[in-house]
């Protein structure tokens, strides 16, 4: 099953998703009226873009009624594509990392899956043919390490880690030397599950940034948010949280393959002008692939 067909099932899945908010409007209309506006930001608001973002779509479909003189709900409906497209496409989807190692941080709110996250990345690098090194950095959840190891032998990765308790500045420390004996292409750092809300947590993370930076100074850094799909609007706090502590590059948008919603992305993408950059459709080590925007909105859409 390819990835378009996986989200077009994980989008199916809850009738509170964003397709089945918009879904019904559309096979209703009678006209592009006031009332179908009114009810058309109502529903993308239910649908978790949030009031702003979802404002900002009807206006701009407004007034691309009007000007090109749109009058079937099938060239109203790829009007509304366009916008959606345009808000996700917000920057480079591409992961950077040119440079020998390269470093990806993951970071995220516990439950979130970015170790299974890690896992599939580190599985994608190794088909890529790359060498990967991963650090468990979370050292505050128990059995965290003894996860990340699992996943570092079924994807033939390095691993560095202590024992529970220690410091994770310490551990991605340790990383980044392995990494560099050992010749790793990439450096793959999980973190604990900090909550955005904890100052001393998301001090730790800005502690392990400057370890980062003073000893791969000159390296390519993705720094990536892991988003539960089913979040809603709390992605759009922690987004805003983390990306002021940790500078997000980009995110990982994870549980599609469930009861997603996943609208809270435009928000996101809107308004922190970070881009997706890959999603999570299912629990095996392939089923992490790179974003499309064009496809992620005809899901939603259909």
């Amino acid at each position: 099953m390819g990835i378009l067909s996986k989200l077009r099932e994980g989008l199916a899945k809850t009738t509170k998703s964003v397709s089945a908010q918009l879904s019904g409007l559309f096979a209703a209309f009678t006209g592009a009226n006031d009332e179908f506006f009114d009810e058309l930001e109502e529903r993308l608001i239910v649908a978790d873009l949030g009031a702003q973002t979802s404002a900002d779509a009807v206006e701009l479909l407004r007034e691309r009624v009007r000007s090109e003189g749109l009058r079937t709900s099938a060239d109203i409906k790829a009007a509304l594509a366009d916008i959606l497209v345009k808000f996700l496409d917000v920057g480079d989807i591409g992961l950077k990392l040119g440079t020998k190692p390269a470093i990806v941080l993951i970071i995220g709110v516990n439950g979130v899956g970015k170790t299974t996250t890690i896992g599939k990345l580190a599985t994608m690098f190794r088909d890529d043919g790359k060498k990967v090194l991963l650090c468990a950095g979370d050292t505050f959840r128990a059995a965290a390490g003894e996860q990340l190891s699992i996943w570092a032998r079924r994807a033939d990765a390095d691993i560095v880690r202590k024992d529970e308790g220690a410091d994770p500045a310490a551990v991605i420390f340790d990383g980044i030397n392995a990494a560099k004996a050992r010749g790793a292409d990439v450096i793959i750092c999980d973190t604990a599950g900090r909550l955005h809300n904890k100052s001393n947590l998301m001090n730790e993370l800005n502690k392990i940034s400057r370890v980062i930076d003073r000893e791969l100074p000159d390296a390519d850094r993705e720094t990536l948010l892991v988003l539960d799909a089913t979040t809603g609007q709390n992605g759009l706090i922690q987004a805003r949280e983390f990306n002021a502590t940790a500078g997000i590059t980009g995110i990982v948008l994870t549980k599609l393959d469930g009861t997603a919603k996943g609208g809270i992305v435009f928000a996101i993408a809107e308004l922190l002008k970070v881009p997706v950059k890959l999603v999570g459709v299912g629990e095996k080590p392939d089923d992490l692939a790179v974003f499309d925007s064009r496809e992620f909105v005809e899901a939603i859409l259909e």
